[in-house]
């Protein structure tokens, strides 16, 4: 803690940075007042009464910053584009020619980005008709004539659009990654709700499984912390060289490879992901069709929020989108090959090929560890409701996972600007 706040203290000193930080807050400034800009047409005491009656609802609420409970301009959050980001990265795995966009550099990546931004409006707009449908079934927004309907959807999808637009603003000028900041924000800004809502059903009976289970939180920060920070040196021997009558080289390094490389990514995917399933048979079960609406209601039974199948989908989805996106970020072939550039080997392992096997090897390993822990942390808040019984903190424990993360990233990008803007006052 002492850490995070010498380090925003230091960087308030210099300009550049203190009008980073007064733009990002400025941003979640724009963002907490839009989330409370209702769209027309919609019973907003109704729907936050069925949202306090139904788990998987406010689930996605914390998520979308409470903007879902208020049925806001901006209700969808960012799962279109987080959606849509997904749907991106597993076709650059399979797609040769966005494979190749993405080794391209900065401008395939702005491609991709561009891609990414197109496919999220029609993500927007369809997701925007089934959260209508599921309200008119519940009863809480009325049948709409078609010009009203339209009108809604491309309310919805504008919201998201903006929300997209703000994330890209911070990651441009203001500190952190834009979508992480503002879901760090729509959490932060939900957590209030959380305790007030405990404090209200708190009573003696229950005061040691309160302590329970804020034990077990902070035991899942000190966790996540230790995750974040802990890493595999692999030491980096490079070869003397003479150049002219000087000496070169012969000095040697470490290559950190992180436990968690990919950081708090994989939670949101799997969040994302897991939603689905329960979203789409909560919508289906009302179908005419008696067989159709009982099948749809065993899905939902299934995948209902702390249940077995939710934990389990839960877990694998963490750990497969651990994976993946360590697969991404990290290019062991690429290292390998810088480090064979500059005359750098590994003791005991060949240069090339070889290199780019063993670092696999310790990558595969090392992820295993960090993945099976964020698995396990990410349905700790379940496991944590069932043994204390505390229902109200459970959303809140799921979103420390991401507010931890998020500010252990953003304090690591300010150490690195605060560093680089010292080393340029070295060098004037």
């Amino acid at each position: 803690m002492n850490r995070i706040i010498s380090t925003i203290t230091n960087a308030w000193k210099i300009p550049e940075l203190r009008r980073r930080l007064l733009f990002t807050a400025f941003i979640f400034v724009i963002f907490r007042l839009a989330a409370h800009i209702p769209v027309p047409a919609v019973n907003v005491q109704a729907l936050q009464s069925l949202f306090a009656k139904n788990q998987l609802l406010g689930l996605l609420d914390i998520f979308s910053g409470g903007t879902l409970a208020n049925f806001s301009i901006m209700a969808l959050g960012l799962n279109p584009y987080i959606n849509a980001s997904i749907i991106f990265n597993l076709l650059t795995m399979v797609v040769p020619k966005l494979e190749a966009l993405s080794k391209e550099g900065e401008y395939g990546q702005k491609k991709i980005n561009q891609y990414t931004r197109l496919v999220t409006v029609p993500l927007a707009a369809l997701q925007s008709f089934g959260m209508y449908a599921l309200l008119k079934n519940q009863g809480i927004i009325s049948t709409l004539s078609f010009e009203r309907l339209v009108s809604l959807i491309i309310t919805m999808t504008a919201g998201t659009l903006f929300l997209m637009w703000l994330g890209e603003l911070i990651s441009e000028k203001g500190i952190g990654n834009g979508i992480s900041m503002l879901i760090f924000a729509g959490i932060v800004g939900r957590l209030p709700v959380s305790f007030g809502q405990t404090i209200a059903v708190f009573n003696p009976e229950n005061f040691f499984n309160l302590l329970i289970f804020i034990g077990m939180s902070v035991a899942v920060i000190a966790g996540i912390v230790f995750i974040n920070e802990a890493s595999r040196k692999i030491r980096i021997q490079y070869a003397r060289r003479i150049s002219g009558q000087k000496m070169y080289g012969g000095q040697s390094t470490y290559l950190p490879l992180k436990i968690n490389q990919a950081g708090v990514i994989p939670i949101i995917f799997a969040v994302s992901l897991v939603l689905m399933p329960s979203m789409l048979a909560n919508f289906l079960q009302g179908v005419p069709n008696d067989l159709v609406a009982r099948v749809f209601q065993g899905v939902a039974q299934l995948f209902r929020p702390n249940g077995f199948f939710y934990n389990f989908a839960y877990f694998i989805l963490v750990i497969g989108f651990t994976y993946f996106y360590t697969a991404v970020i990290f290019n062991p072939k690429k290292i390998a090959d810088e480090i064979k550039k500059y005359g750098g080997f590994i003791p005991g392992i060949r240069p090339g090929e070889p290199t780019v096997i063993y670092l696999n090897k310790i990558l595969t390993r090392i992820t295993l560890v960090g993945a099976i822990f964020l698995g396990l942390i990410a349905i700790l808040p379940s496991i944590a409701q069932g043994l204390t019984g505390i229902a109200t903190m459970s959303i809140g424990g799921t979103g420390v996972l991401i507010v931890v993360s998020v500010v252990l990233e953003t304090t690591k990008q300010l150490e690195s600007m605060l560093v680089m803007r010292s080393y340029d006052s070295f060098v004037k």
